[in-house]
C-alpha cells in the first residue's frame, strides 16, 4: 500500500452490470488495498443462453469428492457467495497479498442498513448493453441451482 493514498471503503453496486467484467474491476480494487462492499449480488447479470448457463452452473455441482463429498469441492448455491466465488478466481488466492485482499471483501444480496444512506459506485463500462432478455441474473441462476430466497424482499 501506498502511503499517499490510505485505503478506502469503495460501495458497489452491481445491479444490471456483467458479472465477470465487474469482479475484475473489483478484484483490481481489492490488490489496490481498498475495502470493497458490494452490493445487490442478486441483480447482477450473466451473459448468454438462459438455459445454457443454468445447465453449466447445475454440471458443476454434479464434481465431488471420490471418497467422500464432506471434503469439497464446495459449490455456492447463494449470489453473494457466487460472486465472492467469482472475484476470488480473479486474485492469486495462495499469496499473502491476495490473501490480505479477500480479506477485505464483503458482497450483500440487496442493500444493507448500514451501506443505504451511502452513495455506490457503478462501472459504466460494465453496464449491460443489450435488453435484459439476452441475460440471465444470478440471482436467478441461484434460485434454479437450490437457493431458497425466502429472506428476500
Amino acid at each position: 500500500m501506498d502511503k499517499k493514498h490510505p485505503p478506502s471503503t469503495i460501495i458497489v453496486d452491481i445491479a444490471n452490470c456483467i458479472a465477470g467484467r465487474t469482479c475484475s474491476r473489483i478484484s483490481k480494487l481489492l490488490l489496490e488495498g481498498n475495502k470493497v462492499s458490494v452490493i445487490n449480488a442478486e441483480k447482477a447479470m450473466i451473459s448468454g443462453n438462459r438455459y445454457k448457463t443454468i445447465e453449466i452452473f447445475k454440471e458443476d455441482l454434479e464434481i465431488s469428492s471420490v471418497t467422500n463429498p464432506i471434503h469439497g469441492p464446495f459449490h455456492p448455491r447463494r449470489p453473494d457467495t457466487i460472486l465472492t466465488r467469482m472475484v476470488r478466481g480473479m486474485i492469486p488466492k495462495r499469496k499473502t497479498s491476495g490473501i490480505e485482499a479477500f480479506k477485505r471483501l464483503r458482497v450483500y444480496i440487496g442493500v444493507p442498513e448500514k451501506l443505504s444512506h451511502e452513495q455506490p459506485k457503478v462501472f459504466e463500462d460494465c453496464r449491460i448493453r443489450k435488453p435484459e432478455s439476452y441475460y440471465i441474473t444470478v440471482g436467478d441462476v441461484a434460485k434454479q441451482i437450490g437457493w431458497k430466497a425466502e429472506y428476500i424482499k
